[in-house]
């Protein structure tokens, strides 16, 4: 917003520099963008009369002028301005005078006749004013003062920058209301005289939708000049806040408008079919608008209209139909609060940004309407002329806006400001913002003012009584903390690691959501119960997610849709498992999750292209279970999943807890996820992985190792883990490494037999192992092999 520094000194007046009162206002919140002079610097300008004005003899378009400045002598000056006439005020650049731009007025002749200065016109003097010619001033000029002081030009205009929740500040009645709060000095309003009615001139006034518009007034005003002139001390506030001048009523209306925040709108009263009736409209008719496009008004907005039509967009701009011009003679004055809600983003879905509508979204101040439109009848009545009827009023008063009541505790300003405000400075601020507070244990029962929208809780006030009492007289404190060592395991794993781990083997980390499509999901778990999203985003997020399984799988699809021919995920997050033994009736686990599609190595010259496989996935969880150091803790037993492939899927266990699974997808799935191909995928727990053992120092034996390689036969069903644990078993201490090698199956080994080539690593830390220890050892665990599994070795 926009408004002229000697405009508020009018309402309060403090004793700063403009430096300082921007600074000032700019550290209440309301930021200043901007401080520009209202004219450039020039000097020498006074107010003169033309006395004579006649044609030039040599020039047609220069006309020869006599001005009274005051002096005893009259001033000879060549003008060539159409608009220069007989006993018109202007303003004179004297012999001397420099006016912008450095140029200095000296003596002259033009086509021969003298000229001792220069008539000037708005731009001449650096006055962002359009106009034809030189400047116009009021005939009650005063004739030799300097035009400057006449014109209040050592002045500036102050742009200020307001946030959403200030629009208590959209008008000089609050900036004032603002600096004088951090003045601590009483602010001047305007007076006048109250304007009674002197005809009788009833109009109906009916409001359709209170909730949207729970005040609306009306005033009609008769035998008006509207071809009377705006006096020029309004014409330069209304410039000064960045508005042109257009006729007296507009200007009064946006005089107002800038002095009170509250926007108000004129109808040509004879224009007008009826009463005036405040509704929504009914999505079809149209409008014409005072800017001369015609929009068709959606039905959410609001409207005003007549019996016949609607005459206008509430709060937002007037139509054309019932605009006042040069040969309107009587008005309906309108003046109303609007529910922030009935324009907020109307006017912009309209394209149709206005002053009132900025205003009226973000909230005026419901008890001014009345204030209001008294000013702007007085105005009228002094400007134009007229007689006025009586005020009309249509209110709903319920659905008006009521002060807030709000309770400040000492406690909570204390804690949020890290310092200590006396109670009586507290009880001052508040009450200089216009709020009635009332003191009760330790505590203070505020009731905010109408005029600020933006009070609604506790933090509210503090903020209101940090702003004034000044940010920068709270005192900078550095917080107090006692350093204490954090609570860490050194058995706990960091999940930074596990994450390390997965991008070293060329995965990405996916982030899906954690409501997902209960469709999708009821494919991957069947039958089992999820809990549902009473107020969901959309259908296909209306269930929390009961594994990773959902998410990462649907982020596949995605992928290979765009052409992505090798995904490797993983995730992090919580699943949320419906369990009545839960406090909240939710098991909400931390997990972890991957999934891998497409080929096992990117494309290269030197490799064979293959599919990913069971194993591939099965390689890179290892990696990870192996930053727990406890590696036999850990086993794949086969199993079922309904999400995944029979005979490619695999319980994880941890000291024989399922703790997860692993395995390829069902193939079932492939078509509703969009996979393309084998898609392999895992989740286990990830509290039963973020747990390691501490690795115990041991000698390093010095002694020679011995290694021994068996080829064993065994029953297909037989697992290669269940047979490596028994050999570690019976090897005891002296079996320092135990490594699967080769798996056979087909000619030489009988059907429904499979040979395991396993390598057995023997080794003492305190001799060298003889061969008959070697031996021993070895039939130990043959022997173990033949009476656990019935296994023999392979000829």
């Amino acid at each position: 917003m926009k408004f002229s520094e000697s405009w508020l000194r009018e309402w309060v007046n403090p004793s700063v520099s403009r430096d300082e009162l921007s600074h000032q206002i700019t550290m209440a919140g309301l930021e200043v963008d901007g401080v520009d002079p209202v004219a450039a610097d020039f000097s020498g300008v006074i107010i003169g009369e033309v006395v004579e004005c006649g044609q030039h003899p040599d020039a047609d378009k220069l006309r020869v002028t006599k001005i009274n400045v005051g002096g005893d002598e009259l001033i000879d000056i060549v003008c060539g301005a159409p608009n220069c006439r007989l006993g018109l005020k202007v303003a004179v650049a004297m012999v001397g005078a420099v006016l912008p731009g450095d140029f200095k007025i000296k003596k002259a002749k033009l086509r021969g006749q003298p000229s001792m200065g220069m008539l000037c016109s708005y731009g001449e003097l650096g006055i962002d004013i359009e106009s034809d010619g030189i400047i116009e001033l009021p005939q009650d000029a005063p004739l030799g003062v300097n035009v400057r002081e006449f014109l209040q030009l050592d002045d500036a205009i102050i742009d200020v920058d307001l946030t959403a929740n200030r629009a208590d500040c959209l008008g000089m009645a609050g900036l004032a209301r603002e600096v004088g709060v951090l003045n601590r000095q009483a602010v001047t309003e305007p007076t006048w005289q109250a304007v009674d009615a002197t005809i009788d001139a009833p109009f109906s006034i009916n409001v359709v939708a209170p909730d949207l518009c729970p005040r609306y007034l009306g005033r009609v005003v008769k035998n008006i000049n509207v071809n009377a002139a705006t006096p020029l001390w309004m014409q330069e506030k209304l410039r000064r806040s960045g508005i042109r001048s257009i006729d007296p009523i507009v200007d009064i209306t946006n005089y107002v408008l800038i002095e009170f925040g509250q926007p108000m709108h004129a109808f040509d009263l004879n224009t007008l079919n009826g009463g005036i009736t405040v509704r929504l409209a009914d999505g079809v008719e149209k409008l014409t608008l005072l800017d001369g496009n015609e929009i068709t008004v959606p039905n959410d907005t609001l409207v005003i209209a007549d019996d016949k039509q609607a005459v206008a967009l509430a709060g937002v701009f007037g139509g054309e139909s019932t605009g006042v011009n040069e040969n309107t003679q009587d008005i309906l004055l309108e003046c109303a609060f609007f529910a922030p809600l009935a324009i907020m983003g109307k006017s912009r879905r309209l394209g149709l940004h206005t002053d009132a509508s900025h205003r009226f979204e973000r909230g005026v101040d419901p008890e001014l309407q009345h204030k209001v439109m008294d000013r702007a009848t007085r105005l009228v009545l002094d400007i134009c002329g007229g007689e006025a009827g009586q005020v009309i009023e249509a209110v709903s008063a319920e659905h008006l806006p009521k002060a807030a009541k709000i309770t400040l505790r000492r406690s909570k300003l204390d804690k949020t400001l890290g310092h200590h405000i006396p109670d009586a400075d507290v009880v001052e601020i508040l009450q200089r913002l216009g709020f009635s507070v009332e003191t009760a244990n330790d505590a203070w029962q505020v009731t905010t003012a109408t005029y600020r929208f933006d009070m609604a809780i506790e933090e509210d006030l503090i903020e209101e009584v940090a702003r004034i009492y000044g940010y920068n007289n709270i005192p900078n404190t550095a917080p107090q903390a006692s350093l204490t060592m954090p609570d860490h395991k050194e058995a706990d794993i960091s999940l930074k690691r596990v994450r390390s781990i997965f991008v070293a083997r060329g995965f990405q980390e996916a982030v899906t959501y954690s409501f997902v499509d209960p469709k999708m999901q009821n494919l991957v778990h069947p039958g089992q119960e999820a809990m549902v999203l009473p107020n969901p985003i959309s259908i296909e997020m209306s269930a929390m997610r009961l594994s990773m399984f959902t998410g990462l799988l649907t982020a596949v699809g995605y992928n290979q849709s765009r052409q992505q021919g090798r995904v490797r995920l993983f995730e992090t997050g919580l699943r949320f498992v419906p369990d009545a033994q839960a406090d909240s009736g939710v098991r909400q686990q931390a997990m972890l999750g991957a999934v891998i599609s497409g080929v096992q190595n990117e494309e290269h010259w030197s490799m064979e292209s293959k599919t990913v496989d069971f194993f591939d996935l099965k390689g890179d969880l290892e990696a990870i279970l192996g930053l727990t150091v406890a590696s036999s803790e850990f086993s794949f037993k086969g199993a079922t999943h309904p999400a995944l492939h029979p005979g490619q899927c695999a319980e994880i266990l941890r000291n024989n807890r399922v703790i997860g699974y692993i395995g390829a997808i069902h193939p079932s799935l492939e078509k509703p996820f969009g996979l393309n191909g084998k898609t392999i995928v895992f989740e286990l727990e990830l509290d039963a992985l973020l747990h390691a053992r501490l690795p115990l120092a041991q000698a390093v034996s010095k002694f020679p190792a011995n290694r021994r390689d068996i080829a064993l036969v065994v029953d297909e069903a037989v697992s290669a883990t269940d047979v490596m644990n028994l050999i570690r078993k019976v090897g005891e201490n002296q079996l320092v490494g135990l490594n699967l090698f080769d798996v056979y199956q087909g000619k030489g080994v009988e059907p429904g037999k499979k040979s395991l080539a396993i390598a057995l690593t023997l080794q003492d830390t305190t001799r060298t192992l003889e061969e008959k220890d070697i031996t021993e050892t070895m039939d130990s665990v043959l022997s173990a092999l033949k009476t656990e599994f019935n296994a023999s070795l392979r000829d």
